[in-house]
């Protein structure tokens, strides 16, 4: 150790220079009284070297902290001889794997936050509401796959240099340079070069190329909760730095949309942010990370064909062959209004009382033994209740049974094809959720049950504004998911797809079809979705990846307060549900709308939350650090601040509050 003399002592400190300059060491005598900023004045000094140290600072490796407040004394900060002090740009390149599964190195910055990282990155790419993405460190793969997915990584890996690609500094990264068209590879649909041609359009505003069926295979492992929550445990802290949580230059992590809350999407700023989603959903249904039924599948399939077949086109792709914004947003309405966003519903002014929806509907109770299953009854829709009687005659007596909507689970159960229009409502009971199936015979009567069913979940009527956006919502999506080509029009030519069907299902899906029929079902489905416009086929896409029931949960293992078993925490944009992890199915949902607090005793990792009605819940988290959770939590309640007077400028501080925690 360093001797010390006259209150002096010795400080050894590394220095590192730009990528791929050998790094220094230098010695410095100090004082304890030395501030932060005379240490790098007097090492600088020391140097000699003629560059610019401004983006330089100093990190302590034993603490794995930076000493950022260049005021402080080496005393304040606790440093002393042996302390292992490295003197290195704050900004290092990182290697970022887009939600389009393109790999890009883009210089970021190492020793601010990764809610300032993720902002700065999403700048540069052009895309607009930072705080909805986050970063999260890729599940670690055996060695062994590894070696057997080369293929698969080779094919999505190209690494992208952001610092050396023309045109690409500012932000703007080519953005506007649309007069390139990539060639496809007709037989496997994927890019006729290994160059990066794709690129001549945009890597971020361009849908990529589907992969080809083997590759695709390569990549699809059927995911168990486990997997999920190991996924779902790897999101990184935003309330602390990239050096701090471990991660080193040149190491690859996801770019992602964590919070499923899509403020403001506009056609006309958000080119890159749209693409991005389309293709995180995208990924999402060929790799089976969301269920869907091979109904949906085959319309998801038709719309990436769609896609494709549009970004293939042989005219240059412009802003100007889409149709005017006002016309994209009237077509699929805001996508937001199918989430529950705190400021976007209003009463309607004109509505003196709250409209209430009558119908003969069908019902069943799986748990209550009948010889028929479904039996018709009057059904009678008002506020957020369902009351059912008899027949018309006895509604005006004391109904059946009322079903008390506001909490409940409501899940389609829909084939289109067949002409079933069903819907699974789990209401609340103090002994978890009782199943309740209703039958509906038509898509317009469906649409609007459904919707009020939505409403009603979240404590809203029908007078909310949103009722009439949701019933046009679902009316759209059960018109995509008709497969059945109409009466009179003549089968398709597989022939004319010139691409390989295979490449837009997941590999589970592709198995079961020969080529021709595949082909022939994704160019039936094609039949109600080809007028799109590419932006409005995105749109599209999005919004029915949305209206899944899985959308947007994420699953983490728990074990509650006064529970020896394991269960799975759902955690989405407007509640939570404990889940059975033997079933898989819900027992309880609460709501963010009525949470009034909650905090975490960190000394043994517990979550604490309390609600309306005096009802509150514990959990400490088996598949993760408690602030993951804690942190996904605030991250919501903090977007649902969000609305669309203010201007974009991020309240950072509210967010560290709402989401942060004290080690």
């Amino acid at each position: 150790m360093a001797t010390t003399v006259a209150n002096s002592w010795e400080l050894t400190i590394q220095v590192d220079q730009r990528e791929g300059d050998e790094g220094m060491k230098f010695k410095l005598r100090v004082k304890g009284d030395l501030h932060v900023g005379g240490l790098m004045l007097k090492l600088v000094e020391k140097i000699k070297a003629p560059q610019d140290w401004s983006d330089h600072a100093i990190w302590w490796e034993q603490k794995s902290c930076w000493l950022l407040k260049t005021h402080w004394t080496l005393d304040k900060y606790g440093v002393q001889a042996d302390a292992d002090l490295r003197y290195t740009p704050q900004h290092k390149p990182l290697c970022i794997q887009l939600p389009n599964m393109k790999t890009i190195k883009l210089p970021v910055t190492f020793s601010g936050v990764v809610f300032r990282a993720v902002a700065e990155i999403c700048k540069a790419l052009n895309i607009r509401r930072s705080e909805e993405l986050s970063l999260l460190k890729p599940v670690d793969e055996p060695k062994k796959k590894k070696k057997k997915d080369k293929g698969a990584e080779s094919a999505i890996d190209e690494i992208l240099n952001m610092d050396i690609a023309s045109g690409m500094a500012g932000g703007a990264l080519g953005l506007y340079s649309k007069t390139m068209t990539p060639t496809y590879d007709p037989e496997s649909g994927s890019p006729a070069s290994s160059t990066s041609l794709w690129f001549g359009e945009s890597p971020l505003t361009a849908s990529q190329p589907n992969l080809p069926p083997e590759e695709l295979a390569k990549l699809y492992k059927p995911l168990t909760v486990d997997d999920k929550a190991a996924i779902n445990a790897g999101w990184l802290d935003s309330s602390r730095s990239l050096m701090e949580q471990g991660i080193q230059e040149n190491d690859r992590l996801l770019l992602r949309f964590k919070y499923h809350c899509f403020f403001d999407l506009n056609p006309k700023y958000d080119a890159v942010r749209i693409t991005q989603l389309y293709e995180q959903a995208r990924w999402a249904i060929l790799l089976e990370e969301i269920d869907c039924t091979e109904e949906e599948m085959l319309m998801f399939a038709s719309l990436q064909y769609h896609i494709c077949k549009l970004t293939l086109s042989t005219e240059p792709l412009t802003n100007s062959n889409e149709p005017e914004i006002d016309e994209v947003e009237a077509a699929l309405s805001n996508l937001e209004s199918t989430l529950e966003g705190r400021n976007a519903d209003k009463i309607l002014e004109d509505i003196t009382d709250i409209p209430k929806l009558e119908d003969t509907l069908k019902l069943f109770r799986p748990k209550r033994l009948t010889l028929k299953p479904y039996k018709e009854y009057w059904f009678v829709f008002r506020d957020t209740t369902i009351s059912y009687f008899k027949n018309k005659e006895s509604a005006n007596k004391e109904p059946i049974e009322q079903l008390h909507l506001r909490g409940c689970e409501v899940i389609p159960d829909v084939n289109v094809t067949e002409r079933k229009f069903g819907l699974k409502l789990l209401l609340p009971a103090a002994d978890g959720m009782n199943e309740v199936y209703i039958r509906c015979d038509n898509e317009t009567q469906y649409a609007k049950w459904k919707a009020a069913c939505i409403l009603a979940s979240k404590g809203k009527t029908m007078a909310y504004s949103s009722y009439r956006t949701e019933v046009k919502n679902i009316q759209s999506f059960l018109q995509m998911k008709s497969l059945a080509p109409p009466s009179g029009q003549a089968a398709p030519d597989v022939e004319s797809m010139e691409m390989n069907a295979e490449c837009f299902v997941s590999p589970r899906y592709a198995k079961k079809y020969k080529t021709k029929q595949l082909t022939t079902r994704i160019l039936e489905a094609h039949h109600n979705i080809s007028q799109l416009s590419l932006m409005e086929a995105k749109m599209r896409f999005i919004q029915a990846w949305q209206s899944l029931p899985e959308f947007g949960i994420k699953y983490y293992i728990v074990r509650f307060r006064g529970s020896k078993k394991d269960e799975l925490l759902g955690i989405s944009y407007n509640r939570l549900i404990r889940i059975d992890m033997s079933t898989g199915l819900p027992v309880t949902t609460w709501r963010f709308s009525s949470m009034k607090q909650w905090n975490v005793n960190w000394e043994i990792k517990q979550v604490a939350i309390d609600f309306d009605q005096s009802v509150s819940i514990a959990f400490s988290c088996q598949s993760c650090d408690c602030k993951v959770v804690h942190e996904y939590i605030g991250g919501y309640i903090f977007l649902s601040t969000r609305s669309k007077d203010q201007n974009e400028t991020l309240d950072e501080e509210l967010f560290h509050k709402l989401t942060g925690g004290q080690d």
